[in-house]
């Protein structure tokens, strides 16, 4: 795998978790996140990104989806909701997060595999 591949997916799997922070913004009617959350969207970019070249180049090509829905349900489970978050927002949310995970498992198999 060659580095110009790996950055290519980055870039596309960093401008996917960056339109979904925007559009997560927008839809829960938040302010609209600053530079320091868009780079931490880009370092998570990042490492889904190393996370995926590693399957993809050496574990294995089948069941992807299955693997980046896990990895987005861990990520989502890492951190409690708020206590004031309310019910439906803690599922929509949570359902968005290992939604953004798969579509991004889906760029990088389209990227990578």
């Amino acid at each position: 795998m060659t580095l110009t591949r790996l950055i290519l997916a980055w870039l596309a799997v960093a401008a996917w978790f960056v339109a979904a922070a925007f559009a997560a913004a927008r839809l829960l009617q938040t302010a609209r996140p600053g530079t320091t959350a868009l780079l931490w969207r880009a370092a998570e970019a990042f490492v889904a990104t190393l996370f995926g070249s590693l399957w993809f180049a050496s574990l294995g090509h089948g069941e992807w989806w299955l693997v980046f829905l896990l990895v987005g349900a861990l990520v989502t489970l890492s951190e409690p909701p708020a206590p004031e978050t309310g019910r439906r927002t803690t599922v929509v949310v949570a359902c968005a997060n290992v939604a953004r995970y798969v579509v991004a498992g889906a760029i990088l198999a389209w990227r990578l595999g």
